[in-house]
């Protein structure tokens, strides 16, 4: 089977709410703050099991996240020692026979702030988030990308820069989904890191949902 790299990102230190999201969700074995992670997306979505199991014979990490599509696979792995995490993602390339730079560069789909959210939608967003709660009054952001797992590394870049509270980051399926509330200028803050995190992701051209 053919499989194609579509997200491979490293996340140099767990903010504390992405990982406690993670730990409220996950299915596998949760991580702390303050750990290494990798995040691994490829296409068609049964090929990732191949791939973990590469990493897991070579290394010492653990998987928090497993979503197996028929189009996409994702998985997450963690480690309290990075090198462990560098060279979990090295055994992964070196078994698909491709280098980092193969991996798709992410697109940035969605990008919108909703200023002094209204009450009722706010108790909306508040039904479907598994993280904070967003009060009235308080800044919305929202973002999308493509490819989907790309959008945890812009939600950590994000909390490492504002003040912020992390509602909801789906990291799996045709889009990654992130929602964040804050004050006007700690949305703005975010925005602003999660964008830059993005964009500083090289890789080839072409990003497209199913």
């Amino acid at each position: 089977m053919s499989v194609s790299l579509r997200t491979y990102v490293f996340l140099d230190s767990l903010q504390p709410q992405l990982t406690g999201h993670l730990c409220s969700t996950c299915r596998g074995f949760w991580p702390v703050p303050s750990e290494a992670a990798l995040y691994i997306e490829v296409a068609p979505g049964m090929g990732i099991h191949r791939l973990l199991d590469r990493a897991l014979k070579a290394t010492a990490v653990h998987p928090a996240t497993i979503v197996v599509e028929r189009a996409y696979g994702m998985v997450m792995l963690h480690s309290h020692d990075k090198g462990e995490v560098h060279s979990a993602g090295k055994a992964i390339l070196d078994e698909l026979g491709i280098k980092e730079e193969d991996r798709l560069k992410p697109k940035l789909v969605t990008n919108q702030i909703i200023r002094s959210i209204e009450p009722d939608h706010a108790q909306c967003v508040n039904k479907i988030r598994y993280g904070s709660m967003i009060n009235p009054g308080e800044s919305l952001l929202i973002m999308e990308s493509v490819p989907a797992a790309y959008i945890s590394f812009a939600a950590n870049e994000a909390e490492k820069a504002a003040n912020v509270l992390l509602l909801e980051c789906q990291s799996f399926g045709a889009y990654g989904r992130l929602y964040m509330a804050g004050s006007e200028s700690e949305i703005d803050s975010a925005a602003a890191a999660a964008n830059a995190a993005l964009a500083s992701v090289t890789g080839k051209e072409g990003a497209t949902s199913s």
